[in-house]
């Protein structure tokens, strides 16, 4: 009786998991509110894709591809006029409309080093310039329908060179920040990225035990800011 017991939750908990709807979702233009010296035209593509790319990883969201949308208009526009078979012919009136947008936004950073002692062996460099670099974003998820800004959060990161290995990650580096993957700037947004990531995972679809983790991040970001500045 008990394994049956157990075999029908596990049966509810699998029904449960598929019924439940996953959030779609477009990413917007990143765009920048410091000086970063790496930041040029076409970061803030890309960017947004590497985001993209990191909530479609998660499994547990639908992302919209609105930069792409006037070619999937023109390849409707193509099967409504007759010239291609009705049978392969993309349907008018199908579109996935986004629930959510999701704005993001450089909102710190900070680069500090020294040089060091540089020396090369067999072609392989060692030593040379220290670097850390501090970056924050801003994320902002905001309701298509109402407007309304229903999720936010800022996140951190602080990377060094040789320091910082953040796990998988599924936004590759090109364009524009080609020359940053393996560098201390291209560690932190691969750490702020899959941070905020991980956050709407869980205020969006998860909705579990994950929260409260959150909460006590975010209450530990705010006792740090407040910590390094002085107030009357």
């Amino acid at each position: 009786m008990k394994k049956i017991l157990f075999t029908l939750s596990l049966t509810l908990l699998a029904n449960y998991a598929i019924a439940k709807n996953r959030p779609v979702v477009a990413v917007i233009e990143f765009k920048n509110e410091t000086s970063a010296p790496w930041w040029q035209n076409g970061v803030g593509r890309e960017l947004s894709d590497m985001l993209s790319n990191e909530l479609l990883g998660t499994g547990v969201f639908k992302v919209v591809e609105r930069k792409k949308l006037d070619s999937v208009l023109s390849e409707q526009d193509l099967g409504a006029s007759g010239r291609v078979s009705r049978r392969t012919a993309a349907k008018m009136g199908k579109i996935t409309g986004a629930q959510y947008l999701i704005t993001g936004s450089v909102s710190s950073f900070e680069e500090s080093g020294s040089k060091g002692g540089r020396f090369s062996f067999k072609g392989i460099a060692i030593g040379g310039n220290k670097r850390t670099v501090s970056m924050g974003i801003d994320i902002r998820v905001i309701n298509a329908t109402t407007g309304e800004v229903q999720y936010a959060r800022t996140v951190e990161a602080t990377a060094k060179n040789g320091g910082l290995s953040v796990g998988l990650f599924r936004g590759g580096f090109g364009g524009a920040l080609g020359g940053e993957k393996k560098t201390p700037v291209g560690k932190a947004i691969r750490a702020v990225l899959i941070e905020a990531t991980d956050y709407l995972a869980c205020v969006m679809y998860d909705q579990d035990s994950c929260i409260n983790d959150y909460r006590a991040k975010e209450r530990k970001r705010r006792k740090k800011t407040r910590s390094s500045i002085s107030l009357d």
